[in-house]
């Protein structure tokens, strides 16, 4: 087993402060701190300096943490190991995910999981792209499914190993009335002097459709802001804007609104990724989780060639 200590110290120089490492750990500061000092001892090195409300990373510290990240890919390679050699599986698959990927995407991966390992019990957790890497590295999550953004960790990251798992179209949602409802496919730029629905400034569907927009040539002009898909779908139908919406993402039914797919360049996609802690691939259970989002990918793929 690896010294629980190193794990604190390894979320300490992710999250800064003994506060943010309590809370994503359930632990109290008091423990977080006793934890580290006592590693600290036990190791006869200083590895913290405070550094305004934060702490600092001393070079001994650093030399930990560089060995720390190839033990604990070792350690999850052996946990991995040994369950294939156990045959039988239990325990449980825990998966995060934005909200799509937690509607369209986990449900069937969790079904799937529980057919060949009955003893296994799923938990999702709908979660932000950053959030869901922050499970992973605390423990609370085994599995993330995620739209790769630039704020995420790299690809290269020694923590993760991550995996791309397929593109989601962004579709041009209209009212059923509109110039453009009953045509086959459009260009971006066609929708340019429409009044758009935006996600809220920040966030990754934002940044994207801004990104595609602005390659189309254009900066569109932001009516109304939406962070939820039924929203959008209300504001889209009662005429007050158009939206780009991800192919994945399932919009309410009854309301008067037609996807009308894109063409030509740019033709915007999210960009979807899977993330585990690195050495837990091969996993029973993360390797059938996987091989049922594979699956679905390949169905997906499937799909848009035949619209």
């Amino acid at each position: 087993m690896i010294d629980a200590r190193l794990h604190v110290l390894r979320m300490l120089a992710e999250h800064g402060t003994v506060t943010e490492v309590a809370r994503h750990l359930n632990y109290t500061p008091s423990a977080v701190s006793h934890q580290l000092q006592t590693l600290a001892r036990d190791l006869e090195v200083t590895l913290l300096v405070q550094d305004g409300r934060r702490v600092r990373l001393t070079p001994a510290a650093r030399t930990l943490l560089e060995h720390t990240d190839e033990l604990f890919a070792q350690w999850e390679t052996i946990r991995a190991e040994v369950a294939r050699s156990a045959g039988e599986s239990g325990g449980s698959l825990r998966m995060c995910g934005f909200s799509t990927a937690a509607a369209a995407l986990l449900p069937f991966v969790a079904r799937t999981v529980v057919e060949a390992f009955p003893r296994v019990v799923p938990r999702i957790i709908e979660a932000d792209p950053e959030d869901c890497f922050d499970l992973l590295l605390a423990d609370r999550a085994d599995l993330a499914v995620v739209v790769a953004t630039q704020s995420l960790p790299p690809s290269t990251d020694p923590r993760f190993d991550q995996q791309p798992l397929l593109d989601d179209p962004l579709d041009l949602l209209v009212p059923e009335n509109h110039r453009l409802a009953g045509r086959s496919s459009v260009l971006l730029r066609q929708a340019a002097d429409e009044p758009w629905l935006l996600d809220r400034p920040g966030r990754p569907h934002h940044q994207l459709v801004l990104a595609a927009c602005a390659a189309a040539g254009f900066t569109p002009t932001a009516a109304h802001e939406a962070a939820e898909w039924d929203t959008g779908a209300a504001l889209v139908a009662a005429g007050f804007g158009v939206a780009l919406v991800p192919r994945l993402a399932r919009l309410p039914a009854g309301y008067p609104i037609v996807r009308v797919p894109l063409r030509g360049d740019p033709q915007p996609a999210r960009h979807i990724v899977t993330a585990v802690r690195r050495g837990s691939r091969r996993d029973p259970v993360l390797t059938t989780a996987l091989a049922a989002l594979e699956t679905l990918a390949v169905q997906r793929e499937l799909d848009a060639r035949d619209r």
